[in-house]
């Protein structure tokens, strides 16, 4: 697929981001960058939820927002996107019907895919703090979308909540989804088959991890992303 913003005209400081790349189906893509690079507000504007206000947001040649365009993305929000009164199944079930998904075998399936399928009938607000993650999981990917946004879907989970992530991730790619996952965490991005580095808003390098270290002329990729946002000289 093909993803394009255009530049905004607000300037660097909080700019939406101008970025353009094909994006190849059956593999994990990294959006990288600080707190505050424009990670979140590019995923906004690439499903159709903050709309731009300069140029445009394009996906698979669509300018977005576009209703019929969304059935095909899946995206998991940093917050836990989920309703806290209703069962874990409940929550699934009203997602697959938002996307037009009435099998009921779609609703089982994803909460199987993120280890829930036993507890189809716990209330969602009892569950914790990693099961409401899955639980996300489960409703962004219930009407298998071939393309799944996922912003910071690590953040204040533990380690093994993570490792756990990044199977059904790479399980996911490995079954033809195109995956865009935003990251300020360096350590997660070898486990990305490529990487996009975002700051103030601009694509600043794009690479598996290897070609970024290489660029930068360093092993260290958190200090490659430094040295390619122009904060250490590469002489360092």
């Amino acid at each position: 697929m093909t993803v394009a913003t255009a530049p905004s005209a607000t300037g660097p400081s909080g700019s939406e981001p101008a970025v353009r790349a094909d994006l190849a189906p059956g593999r994990i893509y990294g959006v990288l960058g600080p707190n505050g690079s424009g990670k979140t507000t590019l995923i906004r504007l690439l499903t159709g939820l903050t709309k731009a206000t300069a140029g445009h947001a394009e996906v698979i040649g669509v300018t977005m927002p576009s209703r019929p365009t969304l059935g095909q993305i899946g995206y998991m929000t940093q917050s836990d996107g989920i309703y806290p009164a209703l069962t874990a199944g409940e929550n699934v079930r009203f997602f697959a019907a938002a996307y037009g998904v009435e099998a009921s075998e779609a609703v089982t399936d994803a909460l199987r895919v993120v280890d829930l399928a036993d507890r189809l009938d716990s209330i969602a607000g009892t569950l914790s703090g990693g099961q409401r993650r899955r639980l996300s999981l489960a409703c962004a990917l219930v009407h298998r979308p071939p393309i799944l946004f996922l912003d910071e879907p690590t953040v204040g989970v533990d380690p093994l909540l993570r490792v756990e992530f990044w199977a059904h991730f790479r399980a996911l790619a490995d079954d033809g989804a195109t995956i865009i996952v935003s990251s300020h965490v360096m350590d997660e991005a070898d486990r990305c088959d490529e990487l996009l580095f975002v700051r103030s808003g601009a694509l600043i390098a794009r690479g598996s991890g290897v070609e970024v270290r290489r660029e930068a002329g360093t092993d260290d990729l958190e200090q490659a992303f430094l040295r390619l946002g122009g904060d250490q000289p590469r002489n360092r």
